[in-house]
């Protein structure tokens, strides 16, 4: 995790704050104060002035006043006189105006030669003339000091016989500011240092329980429980630091509860047969076990986190909210040139307590040999229903005739008979077929197992069918001399034998051969059947043992085929323990073999 920075630290920032509210509560008490201050000092200034102004003018009343009786010369020199004698506090020059604005006296010894001139300034003209005082705040351009001038008229009797024109200086004053300010700031600095050292306590105080919280938290994202936060108090934070503690180790229990029910699941899901998926609330896949890899063909890293559309192939035909409403289970063909695959995908969907989604499992179920057996038994009812209907309809067209006179007809009658009697024993074969394989799909059947001369079997067989072939097919035998001893159902291995040599005969043409031979082996005997007839495309090879499967059709119901006689024989040679298939070539004939197993004296005897 990134190291926090030093002006982000909330150590830092818990300083400076507390640093920054006495500052300011420093600042707000100072200037409230200096101000308040200020005032006062000034307006005690003012009073002071106007108190020795009133006193001035009182000695000065009496000195003017004193002029109508006196000689002129004597009027000055008491100004002079008392000008001299007072006591001045920042007063820096008194000047006394008679009634005609004429300076009569200064108390600046330096500035004697203003006396006797007349003064024109605002102030003296209002005191004279209106009987006004007047105060102004002036600043000195050389020193920048800042003078206070008064302007007050000398009244005797109400009426206005000269005027006083005083300057004062307020740099006293304002040097009293100085000094204050100067202990403020002081006073301030000294706050702040032991706001700061009290901040630096007090912010240790709180951010190290806070710091060892955070240390805890880092540990128990790396999955480390046992670690515990110190307590320093029993205060908020303390009690914080309680629970941070009781936080620490119910996770580490529902930690373990979890992990023990991932485990669970985990062990579940890899040992299921059936392929499991899930996905996020997106549609993206974040699980998905072995079985469902392998029968969708598909790799883990190229899934994972990948929507589940893309890997069941359905992102042409649905969007992942239609899966979360599907309710049907989906099939899907998922087969290969190699192999095929019917997959059957039922949805569930996963939601919280309040009704969220929050994914999607997928079970896919493996269904290629149910489709394939419900594949089989549809073609089966639609074959057997085909092979009944048409004779069966072959049958009520001629008797439909006979009943209407043509039983009358001794040309037609026989005839018509002959059909009817040839399709009957055509569905009695039919069914007798049925009714076997029947039995030798539920295994309610037994085989009836005798030692036999194989060779000497075989013969007897062929002979029969020398006797009753067609003239113009002929037999070649390549059997050997000796004796090979099978353990077999002899009627069953039989109807084998008549099934292929029928076969045989029925597709061979005129003047063709039809080839026998044996062929022993370690453990087997292996019988061969050839003939030269039409052949069978590669394209049917494989399904010529499946039931009522014929190469033509046409011409195997002419010839009274049923399509079952090879079916019949392949489920008759493997109940023996043996293997039965087929070789062709099309235009040059088919080769049947089959396999029986041979006794135990023989085998010995081989090896």
């Amino acid at each position: 995790m990134k190291k926090v920075g030093v002006f982000r630290s909330i150590h830092i920032k818990f300083i400076l704050i507390y640093i920054l509210l006495i500052l300011i509560a420093m600042q707000i008490i100072g200037v409230y104060f200096v101000r308040k201050l200020e005032g006062q000092l000034v307006e005690g200034f003012k009073v002071s002035l106007d108190r020795q102004e009133n006193i001035l003018s009182y000695y000065l009343e009496e000195a003017i006043t004193l002029e109508r009786d006196e000689q002129a010369s004597t009027v000055e020199d008491d100004v002079k006189n008392i000008l001299r004698d007072y006591d001045y506090q920042d007063i820096i020059e008194v000047r006394v105006i008679d009634i005609n604005s004429r300076v009569i006296g200064t108390s600046n010894p330096d500035n004697e030669k203003i006396v006797g001139k007349r003064m024109t300034e605002r102030g003296i003209n209002l005191a004279l003339i209106v009987g006004t005082a007047s105060d102004e705040l002036v600043i000195e351009p050389n020193t920048g000091f800042r003078l206070r001038v008064l302007s007050t008229p000398i009244k005797s009797n109400d009426e206005i016989v000269g005027a006083i024109y005083l300057v004062a200086s307020m740099e006293n004053v304002y040097n009293q500011m100085k000094q204050i300010n100067r202990i403020l700031v002081t006073g301030t600095v000294l706050a702040m240092v032991i706001t700061a050292v009290l901040g630096i306590f007090l912010a240790h105080t709180i951010t190290r329980p806070i710091s060892d919280m955070r240390k805890q938290a880092l540990a128990m994202a790396k999955g480390n429980f046992s670690r515990k936060v110190r307590i320093y108090g029993y205060d908020e934070i303390g009690q914080l630091a309680l629970t941070f503690n009781y936080l620490s180790r119910k996770l580490q229990e529902a930690q373990a509860s979890t992990e023990g029910e991932r485990r669970k699941l985990a062990s579940v899901i890899t040992h299921m047969t059936d392929g499991v998926i899930a996905t996020d609330r997106t549609g993206h896949i974040i699980l998905i076990n072995d079985p469902a890899l392998k029968l969708l063909g598909i790799s883990r890293e190229d899934v994972f986190n990948e929507p589940i559309i893309s890997a069941l192939g359905l992102e042409d035909e649905l969007n992942f909210d239609t899966l979360l409403h599907e309710r049907e289970s989906l099939i899907l063909d998922v087969s290969t040139k190699e192999n095929s695959y019917i997959l059957r995908v039922n949805f569930s969907v996963i939601e919280n307590k309040i009704g969220i989604t929050n994914g999607l499992i997928a079970v896919l179920h493996d269904v290629t040999e149910q489709e394939k057996i419900e594949q089989e038994r549809r073609e089966f009812v639609a074959n057997v229903s085909h092979e009944l209907r048409t004779p069966l309809t072959t049958m009520r067209s001629y008797l439909e005739a006979l009943a209407e006179g043509a039983w009358q007809d001794k040309d037609i009658a026989p005839q018509f008979l002959h059909v009817t009697q040839t399709e009957t024993e055509r569905m009695i074969r039919l069914v007798k077929d049925l009714l076997q394989l029947s039995k030798l799909d539920s295994r309610d059947y037994s085989l009836h197992r005798t030692s036999v001369n194989f060779n000497e079997f075989f013969h007897q067989i062929i002979d029969r069918f020398e006797i009753s072939k067609n003239q113009y097919v002929t037999f070649k035998r390549q059997l050997p001399d000796e004796q090979i001893t099978v353990s077999i159902d002899k009627d069953k291995v039989t109807q084998v034998i008549d099934n292929i040599i029928s076969n045989a005969l029925k597709y061979s043409p005129e003047g063709g051969q039809v080839s026998f031979s044996l062929r022993k082996n370690v453990n087997h005997l292996e019988v061969i059947i050839s003939d030269e007839g039409v052949g069978i495309p590669k394209a049917n090879l494989a399904h010529i043992f499946d039931r009522f499967y014929r190469v033509d059709k046409a011409r195997s119901r002419n010839l009274g085929g049923t399509g079952l006689g090879l079916a019949i024989s392949k489920e008759m040679i493997e109940a023996h323990g043996g293997d039965i298939w087929a070789e062709s070539e099309e235009g040059k004939g088919t080769t049947i073999f089959f396999t029986l197993p041979l006794e135990k004296e023989q085998e010995d005897e081989w090896s």
